[in-house]
């Protein structure tokens, strides 16, 4: 699958791991990824979607943590929350919104079958135990699966992960974490840090 990485997302993982901060940054993320993929959705079916998309996500910013403390990488412990959700696209038949051909979904569910299967997630449970929380149900539209439209997939990213950063130039794998990340840096922290700063 390829991903993009820079500063953002090591500022954002900082924030999700910081005792209090991560709460925040959760739901500043959540809120994120909502607002991205609902624009991708079909404009006739994105509202009834959202708090199901919202609930959803928000369970998987657990497996990312999981991941990191598997010791997987930034990159890959992303690329495994966005597997997740292409698995929940996919079985709903929202294919518009997928970011890989439903042709590459087993693909890439074997590349991390081993932490998958650890945890109970599989192509038609994709939260597995990191469903913690209720899901509110969406109206799918399996009929999209017969002849899938993904304008926003890319295929032949099934091997590995591949980063595209900011210049971008793609590599397998990603980047290396840079030794001093500044946790402002990660979308909606800076209204956090003024935050602060106010009640200091």
């Amino acid at each position: 699958m390829k991903i993009r990485q820079n500063i953002r997302h090591f500022a954002t993982k900082k924030a999700l791991t910081m005792p209090v901060i991560g709460d925040i940054a959760t739901e500043k993320m959540v809120n994120l990824h909502v607002r991205i993929f609902g624009e991708r959705a079909d404009p006739d079916h994105r509202e009834e979607r959202e708090a199901h998309m919202a609930a959803f996500f928000e369970c998987t910013f657990d497996t990312y943590l999981e991941a990191l403390d598997a010791g997987f990488s930034e990159a890959e412990a992303r690329e495994i929350t966005h597997i997740q959700s292409n698995f929940d696209f996919y079985n709903h038949g929202w294919t518009e919104m997928m970011e890989f051909p439903v042709d590459e979904v087993e693909a890439h569910y074997e590349r991390y079958g081993e932490f998958f299967e650890r945890h109970d997630i599989d192509i038609a449970n994709p939260l597995g135990e990191f469903r913690t929380i209720d899901i509110p149900d969406a109206p799918a539209t399996l009929e999209k699966l017969d002849d899938p439209e993904h304008p926003h997939a890319e295929a032949g990213f099934a091997d590995d992960v591949y980063v595209e950063d900011e210049s971008g130039d793609v590599d397998v794998g990603g980047t290396e974490e840079p030794d001093d990340v500044d946790v402002t840096a990660a979308p909606g922290m800076q209204e956090v840090d003024n935050a602060d700063e106010e009640t200091a």
